[in-house]
């Protein structure tokens, strides 16, 4: 192992992740968040098969199990709830993992959270980085409580807005508006709904997904020319009137919304960091490095995947550069795929693209991410 210590800066599943990981090799590990509550934010995820061998690898999967759905395949069905076609969720290669799942987002977190506390992380919560100094053997850290410390790395897992990538990398692009909303609600399960559902061919998309016996999740990717954000006395109001013009079981599903309905709405960022995602000895994992759109559902995925990588390749390896670049030459192309293609597919969403030429790219990348890493 080549280093003994780390300071991870991000408490979301990137940096929890991580956490995790380098204690289980003897790293001694601090991990703050400026939230001082640790709350989390959003309804369900939707999990790739990818992203449940991660979690196997990371070694939560059997406590999410069951607290969540799993299963395989997506039906596609028209504006009508007209059945099209079947999507295969492929199931990665060397595993025994579902195609498929989904999840309440607030389960992941106390399941990541839980095994952070019980594997000796030290989290200190409401903390913010004032700076961060290198030397060629470690990065001196002052925060903003006037505390301060030192370590071999630090990790950036702070986000789309991270402020460790404008320290390290102040000239680095910023997060660029796609031109897509998203919503998300928590709603009753109908039993139909068995699996993952799109509907597509409307004018916005529509997806359906079980987070657990009780309940799914729906999200909508809507087109808006300017980024804007929702009122929450508002938010049923505007989801019911976006599905009007939805059949089958989205118009049962479209009486079901109210004031006291779990709604999230936000517009969609991305962008993709060049390599490298890191300087000198900190280093840039998860949304800090590759913030994606959901059109694959692969966010939650890479960012685990990053922290088993990257704890990886500090275990075999003798120097921090070393280990940095064989953790480069494991992810760039893999985030790469993910970001460029769910921007692709979202391009082809607002373009009103043929169900086809939607679904096609969708069953290509989940073939190539079923690949092992």
């Amino acid at each position: 192992m080549v280093i003994k210590s780390a300071l991870i800066v991000g408490g979301g599943i990137a940096g929890m992740s991580v956490a995790i990981m380098l204690r289980r090799l003897g790293v001694a590990v601090d991990l703050i968040d400026q939230d001082a509550q640790w709350k989390v934010a959003g309804a369900g995820i939707t999990i790739t098969g990818p992203t449940l061998r991660a979690f196997a690898a990371l070694g939560i999967l059997d406590r999410l199990e069951p607290q969540s759905y799993m299963g395989d395949g997506i039906r596609v069905c028209s504006v009508d709830g007209v059945f099209l076609q079947e999507l295969q969720t492929p199931m990665p290669v060397g595993s025994r993992v579902p195609g498929s799942g989904g999840i309440m987002r607030p389960v992941l977190h106390h399941v990541l959270s839980s095994e952070v506390l019980s594997g000796g992380v030290n989290v200190r919560l409401g903390v913010k980085v004032r700076s961060a100094v290198q030397t060629s053997e470690a990065v001196d850290v002052t925060f903003e409580d006037g505390s301060s410390g030192r370590y071999d790395i630090v990790i950036g897992a702070d986000g789309l807005h991270s402020q460790i990538r404008q320290i390290i990398l102040p000239h680095a692009p910023s997060p660029e508006y796609t031109g897509q909303c998203v919503w998300r609600a928590v709603l009753p399960r109908p039993q139909e709904i068995q699996k993952r559902h799109y509907f597509l061919g409307g004018p916005v998309k529509v997806g359906l997904n079980p987070v657990s016996e009780a309940e799914m999740y729906l999200f909508l990717l809507e087109r808006r020319a300017v980024r804007q954000w929702m009122t929450d006395d508002r938010a049923h109001v505007e989801l019911a009137e976006l599905l009007r013009p939805y059949g089958g079981v989205l118009k049962e599903v479209r009486t079901t919304l109210g004031p006291q309905s779990r709604i999230v709405f936000r517009p969609l960022e991305a962008f993709f960091l060049p390599d490298p995602w890191y300087v000198g000895r900190v280093i840039l994992i998860g949304d800090a490095a590759h913030p994606t759109t959901p059109q694959l559902a692969s966010g939650a995925g890479m960012a685990i995947e990053d922290a088993l990588v990257l704890a990886q390749e500090l275990d075999r390896s003798n120097a921090v550069d070393a280990a940095f670049a064989a953790f480069m030459k494991r992810r760039y192309a893999r985030c790469r795929l993910v970001v460029e293609n769910s921007l692709e597919i979202g391009r082809r969403e607002q373009r009103g693209e043929p169900v086809d030429s939607q679904t096609q790219l969708v069953q290509e990348s989940l073939r190539a991410l079923a690949e092992p890493y």
